[in-house]
């Protein structure tokens, strides 16, 4: 039997002839086996709705599914897991902090990269017991659940392709994200502020877990600058195609004449460092200074000198941290923050040799990448992949998977 779901139309000709029958309730066109219909992601129409088959888009999904679990290699991961649960559950474990790290680290990913295979598998292959549902009870309900879930598979699938493509040494690493104010004054500020919001939406609306780590506010409105964690696998290397200078233009708030201004923010994306990454910093290449914490427009929050910032004198990379209770709990964020920057850094110098060996300059991230334009016309548009939407609110409000899932495909693309 083959399912065909029923979705609104326009103005149609005729119902779908043959020897099959609607199901009662008209949500599902029902062709017996060896009808000899032909098969296939098409519509017909019937009484202004269209009848789409959705058995060969159950198929394709499939299909797109094994692709993605041979590129994954399952097997492999499983075999992989095995070894190291044996591993973790060696009384000597801990005798070595490092290796230990490693190996729960590693253990965790590759278990929570299997799981969710495994249930996405699940999920389509029960795609086709739920339309059964649907023809079987004539339940509105039930038809309307097949589609959502429908609908959301297709989604899942999206994202686990492209998952696919986060294959860089430090890809499956958590992610520190940083913001700052650059040209345009308090617009500046105050689009920096903005990102921060986007970002932070993003994480929530897929339930990943972030930490403000230090936040400086502008005097008048806004962010001067903003660090926060994004804490799940694979966050840097999603996130890192947002490195670069993003644009705004619109009508400044803030400006008495009502004129249209131009603003910048840069943002930087960092893999969080593991202990096994051996990042040593001397304390003699270090300048420690405490102050108090501030808060939106330079208000106390706190009465002890428990901020500190770190600068590292051989790079002159400076970095605060003040959202933690204690000046202890500060200065241990800040340097692993401060690791972060002189890891990038690290891998930054080896890219530059390799880009030198190849004969080109590489990939500039430091460039204008995108732009967020509220007048004259509303749009925001990824000046490498140009990949555009024409709803910046949807965008400011966290709705930037487009956005991203272009942003790793281009950048897969450069590496060939």
């Amino acid at each position: 039997m083959r399912f065909r779901s029923v979705r609104s139309a326009g103005t149609v000709p005729s119902r779908p002839t043959g020897t099959g029958g609607w199901v009662a309730g008209g949500g599902l066109w029902a062709e017996p086996p060896g009808s000899g219909a032909e098969v296939g992601c098409h519509s017909r129409y019937a009484g202004g709705v269209a009848v789409v088959d959705v058995s060969e888009e159950l198929k394709s999904l499939s299909s797109t599914m094994e692709s993605i679990e041979a590129v994954l290699d399952l097997d492999a991961m499983r075999a992989d897991i095995a070894v190291l649960e044996e591993q973790a559950a060696a009384p000597s474990l801990w005798d070595d902090p490092d290796e230990a790290q490693k190996i729960t680290s590693k253990l965790a990913r590759l278990q929570a990269e299997v799981r969710k295979a495994e249930v996405l598998r699940g999920r389509i292959d029960d795609l086709a017991v739920l339309f059964e549902m649907a023809e079987e009870e004539d339940d509105p309900d039930t038809r309307a659940e097949a589609e959502s879930e429908l609908a959301s598979v297709k989604r899942a699938l999206d994202e686990m392709e492209v998952r696919t493509l986060l294959s860089g040494e430090y890809d499956a690493r958590e992610a520190l994200v940083n913001i700052r104010a650059e040209a345009g004054g308090v617009d500046a500020a105050d689009f920096a502020e903005k990102l921060q919001r986007m970002y932070l939406r993003w994480a929530e609306q897929h339930g990943y877990k972030t930490e403000l780590i230090e936040t400086s506010y502008a005097e008048e409105a806004g962010i001067k600058s903003t660090t926060f964690s994004v804490q799940v696998p694979y966050a840097y290397g999603t996130l890192s195609v947002e490195q670069g200078t993003h644009r705004l233009v619109r009508i400044s708030p803030y400006d008495n004449q009502g004129r249209r201004q131009t603003s910048f923010a840069g943002v930087e994306v960092l893999p969080v460092v593991e202990q096994t990454d051996h990042i040593e910093i001397d304390e003699s290449e270090l300048r420690v200074d405490v102050y108090r914490s501030s808060g939106p427009g330079g208000q106390g929050v706190n009465t002890t000198d428990s901020a500190v910032r770190l600068t590292h004198l051989p790079t002159g990379i400076v970095v605060s941290c003040q959202n933690e209770r204690s000046q202890i709990q500060n200065k241990a964020t800040a340097m692993n923050v401060l690791q972060a920057r002189l890891l990038e850094r690290r891998r930054q110098e080896e890219q530059a040799k390799m880009d030198a060996l190849k004969g080109d300059g590489g990939n500039s991230w430091g460039n204008q990448m995108r732009s967020y334009v509220l007048h004259p016309y509303q749009m925001v548009k990824d000046l490498r992949t140009e990949f555009e939407v024409g709803n910046p609110e949807a965008v400011f409000n966290g709705e930037i998977d487009g956005f991203l899932e272009a942003g790793i495909r281009w950048r897969k693309q450069q590496e060939k």
